[in-house]
């Protein structure tokens, strides 16, 4: 059955594979930290190039290596990306990321500095670098339907106006678009607590319901439990949520929870940065409330679009996904309006219906998706930041 939202459509980038881009970057990418010295010389050299230098890669061994290369591979893959240089200290690690970026068919090459050193490196480098711009400067925009956009959350700088404004604004727009046949994605693991035993009546069934719950227990008696003084009150909540009214946890996770809507139900759980292969719908990820690693790792997982509620103000972005601010508080919106895309401050004047607020969010997603910077990449807001699980060998 048809709805109003069935014929939206936005102006973006088919790839090879399939999916659809909304944006048309060529990465820079390093393999490890140490590379990021070339990484930021070719991005200094060929203008259209993004760099995104980072401080992990040595000497990392297990489930945390795995999750090193799904978030490099995950970044180079995500359908914003055009084209993708990848460079390495030795070759091994450094193809293998190649390898995975190119099972999307996207133009990919990986460049060793080992026996080359920097200056050969950077020069090979930005000579294909310069090639992969080219390429990506020709490719068309193209009209696709809104069906096919993949879109994720996570909320930042909460406080009593963001479980009663933005966060249910997200919740309506996926309440209305993922029975197109949108895929969505939420997370942050530890901000659920309190209201874990709603979070696990909201999966499509029992048995995923289950297996959210024992992801959520590991993390709260493998780490939190572990590795906690007293309580999480210097981080969960944070002083920004203290200062804006949330005085505990649970009644964080309860405003949190309201960005899945009202009839919106997960399909599966995701390990940090990956790809969703159950088909279109809602998807939880095993991921941190901290900002940047947790919209850095969905965008691993391919989703390129994010919505990101804020009450206090939270200024993140990312590099390769737009990151949509909305907010409900007034306050904020009067001394912080440059970070603001979507203002639904309304819903507590009782100016503005949820339903209105959703309509609203799903609006300006649409056009960013067809090209409108947010404000955080006009404000040139880039956080890129990686997940390290233990400490290196």
């Amino acid at each position: 059955m048809s709805s109003q939202y069935s014929n939206r459509t936005f102006m973006g980038y088919k790839r090879d594979n399939g999916r659809a881009g909304v944006r048309n970057h060529v990465l820079i990418l390093p393999v490890d930290d140490i590379s990021n010295a070339a990484v930021e010389a070719v991005g200094n050299n060929i203008k259209g190039t993004l760099a995104l230098p980072h401080a992990y890669g040595r000497l990392q061994f297990g489930e945390d290596l795995d999750l090193h290369f799904r978030t490099m591979i995950g970044t180079g893959a995500n359908p914003n990306v055009a084209a993708c240089i990848v460079i390495g200290i030795e070759p091994g690690w450094t193809k293998t990321i190649v390898d995975g970026i190119a099972k999307t068919g996207k133009p990919v090459q990986g460049f060793s500095i080992e026996q080359n050193g920097d200056l050969k490196t950077i020069m090979d480098a930005s000579r294909k670098a310069k090639e992969f711009v080219h390429y990506a400067s020709e490719l068309q925009k193209e009209e696709i339907s809104i069906s096919e956009l993949w879109v994720s959350t996570k909320c930042g700088e909460s406080d009593t106006t963001t479980g009663l404004g933005s966060c249910p604004t997200v919740g309506n727009m996926f309440d209305k678009l993922l029975p197109e046949g949108i895929y969505g994605c939420f997370g942050e693991t530890s901000e659920i607590t309190g209201a874990e035993h709603i979070c696990k009546k909201r999966a499509a069934n029992d048995e995923v319901g289950e297996r959210w719950y024992q992801m959520w227990q590991a993390y709260q008696n493998d780490v939190i439990e572990q590795f906690k003084t007293d309580d999480l009150s210097d981080s969960q909540p944070t002083k920004g949520n203290i200062e804006g009214g949330l005085s505990t946890i649970e009644e964080k996770a309860l405003g949190n929870l309201e960005k899945i809507g009202r009839t919106s139900k997960y399909i599966d759980i995701l390990e940090p940065a990956e790809v969703p292969e159950s088909g279109n719908g809602l998807y939880f990820m095993d991921s941190s409330s901290a900002a940047a690693e947790c919209v850095t790792l969905m965008a691993a997982g391919g989703y390129v679009v994010h919505t990101f509620p804020t009450g206090q103000g939270n200024v993140v972005g990312n590099p390769i996904v737009p990151v949509i601010k909305i907010s409900a508080n007034p306050r904020t919106i009067r001394t912080m309006s440059e970070h603001v895309d979507v203002d639904v401050s309304g819903i507590l004047k009782r100016e503005m219906t949820i339903d209105e607020a959703g309509d609203s969010l799903i609006e300006m997603i649409v056009r960013t998706a067809s090209g409108r910077n947010t404000a955080a990449e006009t404000l040139g807001h880039r956080e890129f930041s990686m997940t390290k699980l233990y400490r290196s060998a």
